[in-house]
């Protein structure tokens, strides 16, 4: 039985993380967060130890790696700019690490990772969900069938969300990278997974609440739309729905609205398999949403912005 302490328990996207370790026979011992509102523990790992304050998370992980009771994985569910140091912390104490989108926000940080991994002789692996996603594997098949063909992609998703976030660090662009790389960076990684990498990119649209853009992958010309405003929602799914994704291929909907349950759990048996992700995985995506966080904003005439579909004058 594999053993995993836990980063960032309270989180969102923490309980999927704790189930897909319930799911694969593994046993969290230990989590960390500073808010102490994590009573969804029980209902994956009671007996976990849990802490608020990272220095005695740190000496309680020193204690374990020096014992019989090592741990083997650390899970990383900390906001996105901790990512890169909590992920240090667990290949310097002498664990493999699991950590969710982006792996750090600025592609430099990733030549220290490669090195202290190698140092270290441990792994990094990053949860890249989307691309195990049935409808995007049959995709990514069908694409490389076709080696000399351009294709034409449209990227919507909308995700609303309320004035919180501005207050949270996920509205702080140091803290969370911006729309682009906090809703946006699985859907680029997973384009570039499909179509290959990216050639050319311009930025159509940059705010706290929006951003908007045009891709030139290998294989696919790419108008990108990320929103997290409430009103962008088609008017019939504003009613109860808070998220609305579409890609349209070649004019045609890739329809991948279900099947999202259980990719937590296939990633971490991957990664326990020898078949995760790893750091190199990571660069081409987060090369682009560096890229776009500093990039002009032009839309010029001839341009279609991506969401409303008018041509500039």
């Amino acid at each position: 039985m594999k053993s995993f302490a836990l980063i960032g328990v309270a989180g969102y996207i923490a309980p999927r993380h704790m189930a897909a370790i319930k799911a694969v026979g593994g046993d969290l011992k230990v989590a960390l967060d500073p808010q102490d509102s994590v009573g969804v523990i029980d209902n994956y790992f009671p007996g976990a130890r849990f802490f608020v304050e990272f220095e005695r998370f740190d000496r309680h992980i020193d204690k374990l790696q020096r014992s019989a009771n090592k741990i083997d994985y650390v899970s990383i569910c900390s906001p996105n700019y901790l990512h890169d140091a909590h992920t240090r912390f667990a290949l310097r104490s002498g664990a493999n690490a699991i950590c969710e989108k982006p792996l750090v926000l600025n592609p430099w940080n990733l030549d220290g990772l490669v090195e202290i991994a190698q140092r270290s002789g441990r792994s990094v692996n990053t949860i890249l969900q989307l691309r195990l996603h049935p409808t995007i594997r049959a995709l990514r098949d069908r694409i490389a069938a076709e080696p000399n063909r351009v294709h034409d992609i449209d990227l919507t998703y909308i995700t609303s969300r309320g004035r919180w976030y501005h207050v949270s660090w996920k509205g702080d662009e140091g803290k969370s990278g911006g729309i682009a790389t906090n809703i946006g960076i699985h859907f680029f990684d997973v384009l570039a997974h499909i179509f290959g990498p990216v050639k050319s990119s311009v930025l159509h649209l940059r705010t706290d609440d929006r951003a908007a853009g045009y891709l030139e992958l290998s294989k696919a010309r790419v108008r990108w739309f990320l929103s997290i405003a409430a009103e962008d929602l088609p008017v019939e799914r504003r009613a109860g729905q808070t998220t609305w994704r579409s890609i349209r291929l070649d004019g045609t909907e890739v329809e991948f609205s279900e099947g999202f349950t259980d990719l937590h759990t296939q990633s971490y048996a991957d990664i326990l398999s020898g078949q995760g992700f790893g750091i190199e995985e990571t660069r081409p995506s987060i090369e682009l949403v560096s890229n776009l966080r500093t990039a002009p904003v032009e839309w010029t005439k001839g341009d279609r912005h991506p969401f409303t579909n008018k041509h500039a004058s």
